[in-house]
């Protein structure tokens, strides 16, 4: 019990980066640029989590063409929940429609994948679970910022759009309490390829969501290229020096 314990303050951090996120959407003007450099350098974030951390380790797993394939499943997923989310926004996405439902429901799923990734790596080594716990703050504060600032532009009240915000931490903890319990006594391949799966879950938002809405916010900007390396650089160096086994 006391390790869960461990687990879910491993997930409040994310939980806490999104809400944050969301209460600067609230209360200080953040530039178009300013967003446009944080979405560049969470995708640096997230790319590190799967090249330095998750697919080495689980490369080294026995088969590799079942990773592989979980990697690949994971993008697959993506990509259908996306598509769904997208048909239902532009099917009741209108003015007074569900709109803010479906992103409500879009973002959950993001965070619920954050929150599997958390927990089973928890139950792999209590040091990676924190490592990914980290790794996904600077991703999931622009994702608040956005997801808020969508909000209040479909004319949501505030003390609504501030509820919305804290209950995304329920899909994060929902998703790292069945990461740990489901996969605590599974066998290392098992764990991996859950891990795995989260990777292409992850590799694949980078590429339809983070990259697609930075450039959105500015097109063409020389600091977006280094927020991406500075994004990757510091995961590179929390996992070289946190020394995860």
């Amino acid at each position: 019990m006391n390790e869960y314990l461990v687990v879910l303050a491993f997930a409040a951090l994310p939980a806490l980066g999104n809400f944050a996120g969301g209460a600067l959407a609230e209360f200080v003007p953040v530039s178009r640029l300013m967003l446009n450099l944080a979405l560049y350098s969470a995708a640096g974030v997230v790319v590190a989590v799967v090249a330095v951390e998750l697919m080495p380790r689980a490369l080294e797993a026995d088969p590799a063409w079942a990773i592989v394939l979980a990697f690949v499943l994971g993008g697959v997923f993506y990509v259908a929940v996306d598509w769904a989310i997208q048909r239902l926004n532009d099917r009741y996405g209108g003015e007074g429609g569900a709109g803010p439902w479906v992103i409500f429901f879009g973002v959950s799923v993001d965070l619920f994948s954050d929150g599997i990734m958390v927990g089973t790596g928890s139950t792999v080594a209590v040091g990676l679970g924190l490592l990914l716990a980290l790794g996904q703050v600077p991703s999931d504060i622009p994702e608040g910022f956005a997801t808020v600032a969508n909000f209040r532009r479909r004319g949501v009240p505030r003390s609504r759009r501030l509820l919305l915000s804290a209950a995304f931490a329920a899909p994060i903890f929902l998703g790292a309490t069945l990461g740990y319990w489901l996969m605590r006594d599974a066998s290392e391949l098992n764990k991996l390829l859950v891990l795995t799966f989260t990777a292409g879950v992850l590799s694949t938002l980078v590429v339809e969501e983070l990259v697609p809405e930075a450039v959105e916010e500015v097109p063409e900007s020389p600091l977006s290229s280094l927020a991406f390396i500075g994004g990757f650089a510091l995961f590179a160096l929390l996992s070289t020096y946190l020394e995860v086994e």
